[in-house]
């Protein structure tokens, strides 16, 4: 007997209002608290990502070591005098390391897919660190890159739902469709401006919001084929309502990656 379609979307909201107010509350604090919630949502998102893979156990702990190890380096972010003084080192520093991990898991394992995972769940992780910790702002643009995020799913989900229309990517995730893509869009354009205007946030975050619901949606459409690849139908069973961590943080990849670099590259 399948349960409800109600019942599925009120545990849905349910669990992500919890996961929204965690994510909150740690952004909130910030510092060693959002670096903790952070470290372990990567060292589980690489143990998905293995899994995914069909790596054996001691692979999968092997990727989760070496994940843990690579968001240990981030705590020099915490240190404030690091960050102002030496940050564009700290960066290369921690590019160079995850790239070494990924070659060296991708060399034991004899399975260059676990090396990717590396290079999937590290660098967004790290890069939200970089941003939230940023002595002016940082707060602010840390939220402003997730609710870039949160926008397009709920602007996508309803104007889905509600107009329909041509598939986007039938192959990869049968549901998704133009509509849905153009509402997220509008949906990122108008929370990032508010948010850009209520924080007077720098001009590039006036107008990305649009384009960044495009890398969130292309985020998505990536994690659906490598689930399609793998045979599943969802990263995990970890999320009530939602799968897994990389189910829920799919589109969160490529917008902190964006985010973070474009902060680097003193856009922001």
């Amino acid at each position: 007997m399948t349960r409800p379609v109600a019942s599925e979307l009120q545990l849905r909201i349910i669990s992500g209002a919890v996961m929204m107010a965690v994510a909150l509350a740690a952004l909130w604090a910030g510092g060693m608290l959002f670096w903790a919630l952070t470290a372990v949502l990567a060292v589980l998102m690489m143990v998905e990502w293995s899994q995914m893979a069909g790596a054996p156990f001691w692979q999968i702990i092997l990727g989760a070591l070496l994940a843990a190890g690579l968001m240990v380096t981030a705590l020099d972010f915490l240190d404030p005098l690091k960050l102002g003084a030496i940050s564009d080192r700290l960066i290369a520093q921690s590019v160079d390391l995850i790239g070494l991990a990924a070659i060296l898991l991708a060399v034991i394992s004899f399975r260059a897919r676990l090396g990717a995972g590396l290079l999937y769940a590290i660098p967004p992780a790290i890069a939200l660190i970089f941003v939230r910790e940023q002595p002016e702002q940082g707060l602010l643009l840390t939220l402003w890159t997730l609710a870039i995020v949160w926008a397009t799913d709920i602007g996508a989900y309803f104007a889905g739902r509600t107009i329909g229309g041509p598939k986007l990517a039938p192959r990869l995730s049968p549901n998704k469709t133009w509509a849905g893509l153009i509402g997220g869009m509008i949906a990122a354009a108008v929370v990032g401006a508010l948010i850009a205007w209520q924080g007077d946030l720098p001009a590039f975050c006036w107008i990305a919001g649009g384009g960044l619901a495009v890398a969130a949606q292309m985020g998505d459409l990536f994690e659906s084929w490598l689930k399609r690849r793998s045979g599943v139908k969802d990263s995990g069973k970890l999320l009530p309502g939602h799968g897994g961590v990389l189910d829920r943080l799919d589109g969160v990849v490529p917008v902190a990656v964006v985010v973070g670099t474009a902060l680097a590259a003193g856009l922001l």
